[in-house]
């Protein structure tokens, strides 16, 4: 890959960087007080790579909770994912590296990703790869680090997962900034807190997507010709 696309890669997930080795050592932490080494904390982080249900499965696991449960668990908390594939179905078209990016499609790198303007040739796809393995190696990269200071040294890893929320803030201000139509954005954020008043905040991820999606094909929804008389 050409030096230049290796370079706007690492310089465009140098934010993502700053969250995910904080957040990922706060992940590692939490592994070794449950009593899960190193190995098994990286293993998570390479293999299963899903941020905020990271942590929830440790809960899982320390919890001797049922395989049902853990499926219900994941699926309400990684819904979201069902949306940002659909979105990207037509950019990955062609993609030689198709089954890795969508492994590592996390939020972050979602963010990265959808708002590349997208080339005629393929350069778009390598960006994407490339973007999708920086963002991993941060996660692992801290989840090793997190695991190994906190069989070290006692650290109070409390309020550490504000960071992703965090993060969140950052990129959705950037997001805002850099385009003028604020509709979707709009959207997303009152249906979301709609939703959070209805349903509460045990069960109004699933509402809030459904709802969000719904808006968005009706906004991109083609306005029909009125004939002229």
């Amino acid at each position: 890959m050409k030096k230049a696309s290796v370079r706007s890669a690492f310089l465009d997930t140098v934010p993502v960087m700053t969250g995910y080795v904080f957040l990922g050592f706060g992940f590692g932490i939490l592994m070794h007080q449950n009593g899960f080494g190193v190995l098994w904390a990286a293993a998570m982080s390479l293999f299963i790579y899903a941020g905020s249900m990271q942590y929830v499965a440790v809960s899982l696991l320390t919890s001797g909770a049922g395989l049902l449960t853990a499926a219900l668990t994941t699926f309400v908390v990684n819904a979201r994912h069902l949306f940002y594939g659909i979105s990207m179905v037509e950019r990955y078209k062609g993609a030689s590296q198709k089954p890795y990016l969508i492994f590592a499609l996390t939020d972050e790198t979602y963010s990265l990703v959808s708002q590349k303007q997208q080339p005629e040739d393929r350069s778009y796809h390598g960006y994407c790869f490339l973007v999708s393995l920086f963002d991993h190696i941060y996660w692992v990269s801290g989840t090793i680090l997190g695991s190994l200071a906190g069989s070290l040294i006692p650290i109070n890893y409390e309020g550490i997962d504000f960071v992703l929320t965090a993060l969140f803030v950052t990129i959705f201000v950037e997001q805002w900034l850099s385009t003028k139509d604020h509709r979707p954005a709009v959207i997303g954020v009152a249906s979301t807190a709609l939703c959070l008043i209805l349903f509460g905040a045990d069960v109004f991820l699933i509402p809030s997507m459904g709802l969000i999606a719904g808006l968005l094909l009706l906004l991109r929804a083609p306005k029909k010709e009125v004939p002229h008389a």
